[in-house]
């Protein structure tokens, strides 16, 4: 008989010390807890510690207060042009009200996701239907961003999350709108490479040109200068010639015919009939006695 009270006070002290343990829960720093009695919100304010709840009847359900990643799938976008991009996102939330959160989602990821991506896509599509292509590649890609989490954190406040940061990781074009901006790309180029050769041209006909012009001066110059010495040159000949003339002009009279002589003569079969009392022959000519 005491065997027997003793196993059966050993059992009641094991279901109280386990309905105990069950009786207290701890809340980490980076978590959020929910106190639920049959399903039903009853507490949703808990700081980092442990608390107390009724074992069996109350449950408690934890999720992280960190910031989250939502990686979406690409999506297609048409702009104010009709034309579609495909877009790459991503979205950095957390939740900012859990009870709100539990009630919209039940606490389920993928019921969190699916709700997230519309909304985000909501905003996006919103904000490229307003701007061109090349606004949304190029031209205003920061505020599209920040309008996008602000419109974003606006539509996802029913869902007890705040949108941190949306960031567009990649937009891509369809295959026909890739073509048509490769082909106005490369006919941007070609028109850039013609200027860039027109210029080219015209850069090179001038210097050609004054490169010509410069030649031509200086080779005027030369001529000049050359002629201006070859006249000195000619004068100061001139003038020599006419002091030796003056000096002797007998003797420079019979030198001229000797150096004309030598020339004519200098092959050896010159032949010219001439009278020989001419000018030319007075030199050979003999004195008569």
């Amino acid at each position: 008989m005491n065997s027997g009270k003793g196993i059966f006070a050993l059992i009641v002290l094991a279901a109280l010390a386990v309905a105990g343990s069950s009786a207290f829960f701890v809340v980490q720093e980076q978590q959020l807890a929910l106190l639920l009695r049959l399903g039903e919100i009853v507490d949703a304010d808990f700081k980092p510690g442990l608390h107390f709840k009724v074992p069996v009847i109350q449950d408690v359900v934890k999720f992280d207060k960190r910031i989250q990643t939502l990686d979406a799938n690409p999506e297609r976008f048409l702009t104010i042009e009709k034309k579609f991009v495909v877009v790459n996102s991503y979205v950095k939330w957390r939740i900012s009200d859990v009870a709100q959160f539990y009630r919209s989602t039940r606490g389920s990821s993928d019921t969190t996701s699916r709700l997230l991506s519309a909304r985000i896509n909501a905003a996006l599509r919103d904000e490229f239907g307003k701007r061109t292509v090349q606004e949304v590649v190029s031209g205003e890609r920061a505020e599209i961003m920040a309008t996008l989490a602000r419109n974003a954190n606006e539509q996802a406040a029913d869902l007890g999350v705040e949108i941190v940061d949306v960031r567009v990781k990649q937009i891509d074009f369809s295959d026909d709108i890739s073509e048509n901006i490769y082909e106005r790309m490369r006919t941007e180029r070609h028109r850039v490479a013609a200027e860039l050769r027109a210029e080219g041209a015209e850069a090179a006909e001038r210097i050609q040109a004054d490169a010509d012009r410069q030649r031509v001066e200086i080779v005027s110059t030369a001529y000049r200068d050359a002629e201006k010495l070859r006249g000195e040159g000619d004068a100061q000949a001139a003038e020599t010639y006419a002091k030796a003339f003056q000096q002797d002009a007998e003797f420079y009279a019979f030198w001229r015919s000797l150096t004309a002589y030598r020339d004519v003569f200098a092959d050896g079969d010159s032949m010219m009939v001439l009278d020989p009392e001419s000018e030319f022959f007075r030199f050979f000519a003999t004195e008569r006695r």
